[in-house]
């Protein structure tokens, strides 16, 4: 690893105090293609990062590389490391709407959860304040008994390591309290345990989504940013709660609300219902 590799990761450690997932991401990607060259990245020229980058079909993973390229060289030029500041341009991917579920479709599958002992208890507990908070599942599995203040929830590990409150619906309080009293062993330390009463691991948690819901983790905080935005929440409110460092993040969210407003049109306006049903358009 050179040394403006090893600068850069100590900065975003120390100075922007990102995750150390994001900090790995960042290592793996960039050390990954200076791995690839006989030169540091400082010296990379752009015609060799594009040469080694064309390597890479996947545009998602295509543009994860190019961001972090384009960070580290962002630091070189403010550090002087590099007098000049360069920028790769990323792929234009199509825009999807994120896969969410509505509430009515989560409650009826958790229903049938068996809550006869405390592992049931939990995983109806956990989806329930996965839905309910719109957290992280990094978030989530840090949460201790100390951070559930009355009705709200403090998390205190977010992304970049930024605090924030979150208020709790009630039914999601409800059921995390009759899992910790049937829990046998709930340690302080610990909120979501496992079967050996150790904490819960990511992989549980997908496990037990995939199992009730039939989806990653990550789709209970699309449904409850989705069920806010549709609610009429503001932007603004839901990435605070979210924990969007940019409110460009959250915006993803209005191409939902574009798309449930045109689904309503379709089927309640006149115009709407004849041109479903294949009739002549209106003149």
């Amino acid at each position: 690893m050179s040394a403006g590799l090893e600068a850069f990761l100590e900065y975003i450690t120390v100075i922007k105090s990102l995750s150390p997932k994001t900090i790995e991401a960042y290592r793996h990607d960039l050390s990954e293609i200076e791995s690839l060259t006989s030169d540091s990245l400082i010296q990379l020229d752009t015609a060799s990062i594009v040469k080694v980058l064309s390597r890479v079909e996947n545009k998602r993973t295509l543009n994860r590389k190019l961001s972090a390229i384009n960070s580290f060289l962002n630091f070189c030029h403010r550090a002087q490391f590099d007098s000049k500041l360069s920028k790769f341009s990323l792929s234009k991917l199509p825009k999807t709407l994120p896969h969410y579920l509505s509430f009515e479709s989560i409650m009826n599958s958790i229903g049938l959860i068996d809550r006869s002992d405390w592992m049931g208890l939990r995983d109806y507990a956990l989806i329930l304040f996965l839905y309910a908070t719109g957290t992280r599942v990094s978030e989530c599995l840090d949460v201790q008994e100390g951070d559930i203040e009355g009705e709200w929830l403090r998390v205190r590990h977010g992304k970049g390591e930024k605090e924030r409150y979150i208020p709790i619906a009630q039914e999601a309080l409800r059921a995390l309290r009759a899992y910790q009293e049937a829990c046998p062993s709930l340690k302080q330390c610990a909120l979501w345990l496992n079967y050996r009463y150790e904490p819960l691991s990511r992989i549980s948690v997908f496990k037990i989504t995939q199992k009730y819901l039939g989806v990653s983790p990550h789709a209970l905080r699309h449904s409850y940013a989705t069920g806010l935005i549709l609610g009429g929440a503001d932007l603004r409110v839901v990435q605070e709660l979210l924990g969007h460092a940019s409110l460009l993040t959250t915006q993803i969210y209005t191409h939902v609300q574009k798309h449930n407003l045109q689904v309503t049109v379709l089927e309640c306006h006149p115009m709407g219902k004849r041109k479903k049903k294949g009739t002549d358009d209106f003149m």
